[in-house]
């Protein structure tokens, strides 16, 4: 069983910065396919920013630029700097392994999150 543990969301203003963590534990998982997620009030969970294989990264138009995923595979934990945080980023904040190659489908159950609110 997999499980992930987000954290490092909190309270911020516009242009504010954050940085998300989220580790994986449980059986082990190798991180190649990992993306961030968020779920705004009274929205569907959407998919904001990926790191897969060979470390190359995806993100949703709406955070490039300003959004920057890593990971750190000894320490089972991905990373999601947040810079110029806008109104619009507010949501909960989680973390999955995504499957069948597409950040449509997730391979595991979902964490607790992380609230990240961004007040204008």
């Amino acid at each position: 069983q997999v499980q992930f543990v987000e954290s490092g969301g909190g309270l911020v203003q516009a242009g504010g910065t954050l940085t998300l963590s989220c580790v994986a534990s449980g059986r082990v998982v190798s991180l190649d396919e990992m993306g961030w997620f968020r779920q705004a009030p009274g929205t569907t969970r959407v998919w904001v920013a990926g790191i897969i294989r060979e470390g190359e990264t995806e993100y949703a138009d709406s955070v490039k630029g300003r959004f920057t995923v890593s990971r750190d595979k000894t320490k089972n934990t991905m990373y999601l700097q947040m810079n110029n945080l806008q109104p619009e980023d507010t949501g909960v904040y989680y973390c999955n392994e995504r499957s069948y190659g597409s950040w449509s489908w997730v391979r595991r159950g979902w964490g607790q999150g992380t609230q990240v609110t961004v007040s204008s």
